[in-house]
């Protein structure tokens, strides 16, 4: 007890001396200046995620705006070409409604039959699209799904629309909805916002969905992810990661928006300010394994000054250098001077469809904009490709004989049964129209038949 009052006693006379206490003084400064930086540091990295959360909560008001616009006119056009034209634009906006949908900070559950909608518009209305497009006439059970998709996507407008409003009065704060930990932290988020966005689900309390399999439902999403290989990384392998895909020469800075498992694979999202630039990249990196799952910035494109065949030769390139080796161009869609190209794998001269990429790529300077690959990560692997059973020959004496054929290869495609079948892929002409036929390599079957839509903004299959 002596030798430790003698120890205080010594420290107390220590403290008199001058230079003992400008130490200290200078200590404690600089706690308090560290103090003071890490507070701001996790002010900007708040300001940070609630803008990035508040860009993808507007993109999904506008385009389910868009969808109900699109539903309405769908329901009074008497047009083939304007039928065909108006369900193809609400399939894309569905589907863009539902990616950024994902990308809010809310558990998939509590949003999973808004989601769930979503997927299912889009899917239905491609499948009416390829119907419309064969010249076939909407049954009136079509008809009637297409009303009541207006309904509920109405009753969803109007809530989305109540949710901003809410939004841009700070009724609604993305931090509570992000809360972890803390009984109480958690009760306060689940009262104030995330009892806002519950008013979604409420919309498709009758909802059931509708009785149908489009050609591709939910193949993406119920896969076993084969394309998604190696061992769970942590949020800062998975930044290294976003740094190096993107180019740390072209980044100012980069903030983590946190860890999304509201999407069908679990992923690090970012958003990265380019230098001298202002505008932002959105990247997300799978945890499993480190994928680039989804990268993707816009900009004005002042004019269109490369050829389609050179934006299929750049990202082409772009792709090898990444590490998607053997990716074979498909189809594209061109808007506002930016193309989105399908690449599939190739195997073995084999074209692989369900190993899709998609890529887009400015066509003033070849900028590489965005990337997705879903399809890839979900089916990629090295396929045993089975022994050819029917001949080329015998697949050609199969087709209609008024079918101008221009090329003929073998491919697996999916179907909507999720599963793969090996197939002869013929293109061809008939009256100026251009199909693809698929027979089965194996029982010589016609497995499908797409009809090549040649548009000026790009080639699409229906």
């Amino acid at each position: 007890m002596g030798n430790i009052k003698n120890k205080l006693i010594d420290w107390k006379n220590r403290l008199k001396d001058r230079h003992m206490l400008s130490i200290i003084v200078v200590l404690v400064a600089l706690l308090v200046i560290l103090g003071i930086y890490t507070y701001k540091k996790q002010i900007d990295f708040r300001r940070a995620s609630e803008n990035s959360y508040n860009m993808a909560f507007f993109e999904v008001v506008d385009y389910v705006q868009d969808v109900e616009n699109y539903l309405a006119k769908s329901l009074i056009s008497n047009s083939a070409e304007q039928g065909a034209e108006t369900l193809t634009n609400i399939w894309r906006e569905a589907n863009l409604a539902g990616a950024y949908l994902a990308m809010l900070p809310i558990e998939s559950h509590e949003l999973e039959k808004t989601a769930k909608f979503l997927n299912q518009v889009s899917d239905y209305s491609y499948s009416l699209s390829r119907k419309t497009i064969r010249g076939e006439k909407l049954s009136d059970e079509d008809m009637k799904n297409l009303e009541d998709l207006h309904r509920y996507s109405t009753d969803l407008k109007n809530t989305l629309n109540q949710l901003s409003s809410d939004m841009n009065e700070d009724r609604i704060s993305w931090g509570e909805l992000t809360k972890k930990g803390s009984a109480m932290g958690e009760t306060q988020a689940s009262n104030i916002s995330k009892d806002s966005f519950s008013n979604l689900e409420d919309n498709f309390h009758e909802y059931s969905g509708l009785i149908y399999d489009g050609a591709f439902s939910e193949h993406m999403t119920s896969s076993q992810k084969k394309g998604l290989t190696g061992e769970n990384i942590d949020e800062e392998k998975a930044k290294e990661i976003a740094y190096n895909f993107i180019g740390k020469d072209k980044i100012e800075k980069i903030e983590s928006n946190g860890k999304n498992e509201n999407g069908d694979i679990e992923c690090f999202d970012f958003n990265a300010k380019l230098k001298n630039e202002d505008r932002n990249v959105v990247i997300s990196i799978s945890q499993k394994g480190g994928h680039v799952v989804y990268m993707n910035t816009d900009r004005d494109i002042s004019a269109e000054v490369i050829s389609q065949e050179d934006a299929d030769k750049i990202g082409k390139e772009f792709l090898d250098k990444k590490g998607f080796k053997n990716m074979k161009e498909t189809y594209y869609l061109k808007q506002n001077g930016i193309v989105t190209i399908n690449y599939a794998y190739s195997q073995n001269d084999v074209t692989i469809y369900p190993d899709l990429i998609k890529l887009k790529v400015a066509l003033d300077n070849g900028e590489i904009l965005g990337i997705e690959t879903t399809g890839y990560l979900n089916s990629h692997e090295e396929r045993k490709i089975e022994k050819v059973k029917i001949s080329k020959e015998e697949a050609l004496d199969s087709l209609n004989k008024k079918l101008d054929i221009t090329s003929e290869g073998l491919a697996i495609i999916p179907t909507e049964w999720k599963t793969e079948v090996f197939c002869w892929e013929f293109k061809g002409k008939i009256d100026n129209m251009d199909f693809l036929v698929y027979v089965n390599a194996k029982t010589g079957k016609e497995e499908d038949i797409l009809l090549i839509v040649n548009t000026p903004n790009g080639t699409l299959t229906q």
